[in-house]
Order: structure tokens, then sequence, then C-alpha cells
């Protein structure tokens, strides 16, 4: 045993019953009660790590209880640290850290909505997930047959936080929107042009992902992932692979290793260089937002080139990836990335040759790095304010070890280094296509044996182009997932929105809005 884990069992030695590896990479401690606010007050200050999410599982008809899981990351160690905390069928609930550790705030929430959980000292126990007319069901309990038909909801709508003072006024945003974009309300408070505050409400759409993969073999569950935010259908369906090939021992070829990265770089460009062009759209830049139209048309017809698919749909496939590439298409690939990386660049300078484009992204959505932090702020918003975060350095995956790249870290906090993040990584994503094409080796592409036992748990992450994905697995009988977690990006961000347009004009809500550009979809999922 190390020394961390011979210090917490000296430490808390009522509360740790075991500590098990299941698989490289990630230790589970298994505790004997459902509190575990002093280990994670401990794991925090004492070892300065992160609350990465927080989960649950029904385990009633196999063991008795249901279980939270606390994910804790240690920057440094490449391992995950998950606290399992056992909570008994007939007292079904468990003291909440968000008071002290907003970033869990939504996520122990949605416990209690999907598992009927209380967590109790939450500092805002009202339903997130479920909206508030909804019949009181629990719908990710096993005995909640995924059938269910529900009756039509009755009763209040959500009731948002009244305006005070004279001259403040609201102003509701939503839920259904102009553009093409899926629902979400946003709720203002104003005093003239500048925001006091605002109020989201998501998850209008929710789809029960989570829920539908306990009825599909694994195999079948990859497209279901690939369906939980469109674009970035690679990143999750990579991420959902890597945690089903950790638990059932899957050994991906080195080849296929090398391609996934090319593939999660490619997805990572083409949704950078179209939220360039987004942001400066918003500022009123319709040149630039023009030529970062085709630049990421370019990068989508790399992918199509590559994978049949503009948005990487069909590629990914436990093992490794569907399909191989020929010499030719490797050669085209060289040369299409040689040719968007010089256009980009000239983007680049039209952006930065605009004063008045400066004027409106600089200071503008601040989001101060404690605040950020104490969120648990991932991704591009996250390393715009300081967060210096990201996976694929932190828990190496697919090709990532053998690779090296500068992770670009601001501390301004604002729309333009939000923007300048998104342009740092365009050139690293490019630099790193290149040299996994310098070393992608032969051999197959995916792997042969794909049996997988049952009762095997794995955790992924993978770093999408927002952010931190993680999947967390359960392997039932017959090559099935008994229960799959999902945490997209998204779901940690949102809250930043909220503290990011405080203080400035309704004018700038759009641009700010689009510089975190976080999806419905991954947060309803």
């Amino acid at each position: 045993m190390t020394p961390f884990f011979k210090e917490l069992c000296e430490r808390f030695p009522e509360q740790i019953r075991s500590v098990e590896e299941p698989v490289p990479g990630q230790v589970t401690i298994l505790l004997s009660g459902s509190d575990v606010t002093g280990l994670a007050r401990h794991f925090i200050t004492e070892y300065q790590a992160r609350l990465v999410t927080v989960f649950a599982e029904d385990r009633v008809n196999a063991e008795g209880v249901f279980y939270n899981y606390y994910v804790f990351d240690q920057l440094g160690d490449p391992s995950w640290v998950i606290l399992k905390a056992p909570i008994p069928s007939d007292r079904s609930s468990f003291q909440s850290l968000a008071a002290e550790l907003p970033a869990v705030n939504w996520q122990e929430r949605e416990i209690q909505d999907w598992f009927g959980i209380e967590a109790e000292g939450h500092p805002n126990p009202r339903r997130v997930a479920l909206h508030d007319n909804w019949p009181d069901v629990h719908p990710l309990r096993k005995d909640f047959p995924l059938d269910t038909e529900l009756p039509a909801f009755e009763g209040d709508q959500h009731v948002y936080r009244p305006t005070l003072g004279e001259g403040v006024f609201q102003i509701p945003v939503g839920p259904v929107h102009a553009g093409i974009i899926e629902p979400g309300h946003f709720n203002f408070a104003v005093a003239g042009e500048p925001i006091l505050y605002l109020q989201l409400r998501m998850f209008y759409t929710h789809k029960g992902t989570e829920k539908l993969f306990e009825r599909l073999p694994a195999q079948k569950g990859l497209f279901l992932a690939e369906s939980v935010s469109g674009d970035s259908a690679f990143s999750h369906a990579t991420a959902f692979c890597q945690a089903v090939e950790k638990a059932g021992g899957i050994e991906v070829p080195s080849r296929a290793e090398f391609m996934r990265t090319v593939l999660l770089e490619l997805e990572r460009i083409d949704n950078h260089i179209g939220d360039v062009g987004a942001i400066a759209m918003d500022v009123g830049f319709v040149i630039a937002n023009a030529h970062a139209g085709r630049l990421r048309e370019m990068a989508m017809a790399i992918n199509e080139e590559l994978t049949g698919s503009r948005l990487l749909h069909g590629m990914a496939c436990l093992g490794g990836v569907r399909r191989d590439w020929s010499d030719g298409q490797v050669a085209a690939l060289r040369d299409a990335i040689t040719t968007l990386e010089g256009e980009f660049r000239d983007l680049v300078a039209l952006l930065k040759s605009s004063d008045s484009t400066r004027d409106r992204l600089e200071r503008t959505g601040f989001l101060h790095p404690e605040k950020a932090a104490a969120l648990g702020i991932v991704g591009v918003g996250g390393r715009a304010s300081g967060i210096d975060l990201d996976v694929r350095r932190d828990h190496p995956y697919a090709a990532y070890r053998h690779l090296s790249w500068r992770v670009p870290v601001y501390q301004e906090g604002d729309v333009l280094r939000r923007m300048q993040v998104r342009i740092d990584e365009v050139f690293e994503s490019v630099a790193m296509i290149r040299a996994a094409l310098d070393s992608l080796p032969g051999g197959p592409c995916r792997a042969a044996d794909l049996s997988i036992e049952p009762g095997r748990c794995a955790l992924s992450a993978v770093e999408g182009w927002r952010g931190e994905i993680l999947y967390w697995v359960r392997t039932g009988q017959g090559n099935r997932i008994e229960r799959c977690k999902i945490k997209d990006p998204s779901l940690n961000n949102w809250p930043a929105v909220v503290e990011a347009v405080q203080g400035n004009i309704i004018a700038d809500f759009p641009v700010i809005n689009k510089s975190f550009n976080l999806s419905y979809s991954g947060t309803d999922r």
C-alpha cells in the first residue's frame, strides 16, 4: 500500500473498509458509510485534489444498497481515486458537499432527481434534471421500467427568483430560441443595460441516455454515446469505448491509438475554428466569420475523406477504429492540414488587425480564476481563467503519452482569452497530428477479441474540445452495459456563464455565451 493510502487508513480507520485497483490507473476506496465530508475535505486541503464528479448507482437488488461515487483527481498523479459510499435503501440520504464545493451543486441534485436519494444540507435542493411539474418518479432506479408512460404533467412551472428594486426588470430569453439550437431558459435581471444576475434553467429535452444504456449491448451502446452531443461525437464515443475496454481488459492496437488521437484533434480543430468565427460574428466582424466558415468547411471535408462522415460518426468502435487509412489518405491529410494551418494564420492576423474587435472582447465576460476553480470549470473556459487542466496530459490515453504539446493557460478570463485558447489549441493540434502521422505504426486498427467480463467497473476520460468528458461503466452479462454514467463538460460550465455575464450589458450576452459555447444536449443527455 502506498504511503497515501496508508495515511488515509490510519486517519480514517472506521470509514475505510477496503482499497482496491480494479483496473490500472483507477483506485476505489470502499467506505463503511455514506458521509464522505471528512475524507473529501482531507483530500482537497491536504493533497490539493479536485473533486471531478459525483454520481450514484442502484445496487439494491444485488447488494441492498445504493452507492455514491466521488471521483478525485490529483495534479501530477495519473490515477483516479474513487470513494465508493454505500447508502442503505431504507435510509436514502447522504450529506451534501455543495455548500463547500459548488462544483457538485447540479450533480448532487441530479442524484436526488434520478434516484430519490436526498442530499441533506444542500443549499438549493430544488429539482434540476426533472422539472418542477414532473410527477414524483426516479427514472434511474432499476425498478423503474424504461417503457413507462408518464401521465400528462400538471402543477407549477419553475418559479424564478423575483426582481427587487426600482427600475429592475426581468428579461426572459428562451427556452425556444431564434436560432437552430436546443432549448434552455435564460432569465435576466437588469437595471437599464447592465445585467445584475442571470438565472438558468436547462434539461428541457432530457433524453434519458443513461437509462437507455441499460438495455443495450456494448457494441450498440457506442452509437448511443455518439449521440450525446453531436459536435463531440468522436470524443464521446472514444470515452465510452475506453471505459468498456478498460473494464473488459481489451487491448487496443497501437495503430488504432494513433488514429484515434488524430481524429480527436481533427474534431477539436473544426469546432475551434467554427467558434472563432462565431465570436467574430457576434461582434459584427462578418468577414472574419465568413473566412472561418470556409476554413471549417475545409476541416470537415478532411473528416469526410478519412471517415466518410463530416462529424466523424461511425468511425469509433470497441477495440480501436472501424476503418483503416490508406497511404494516400494519410498523404492527403498531411497536405490538407498544411493548407489549413496557413490559411488559419491569415484569419488570426485579420482578427488581430481589428482594434474594434479587441475592444469588444477584452475585459468582456470576465470569469475570475478563483470563481472558476470553485465552480470546477474545465476545458477552454477554465484554461482562459487560470485552470491548468488537460486530460490528455494529466491522464494520458490513446497515443498522447507519445506526444508533447503546450497547454495554453491565461489568467484574464475574458472573451478575448477564451478565443485565444481556441486559436492556440488549433496550432497545437495541427502539430500533434503531424507528429502522430510521423509515428503512425503498422498493424491492425482494432482488436479481434471483444468479449467483456461481467461485473467490472471502469472510468474513462477524454479531453473533448469543450473540456473533460467522463464515462463510468459497469459491465453486465452478455457483453451488455449495466450502468453508464456520462459527464459532459457543459454540466460543469453552465454556472460559469451566470458569473461571467454579471456587470456586462445585455448586448454582450451573445458573445459571452458563444465564448463558452456549451452543449444543451450534452447537459440534458
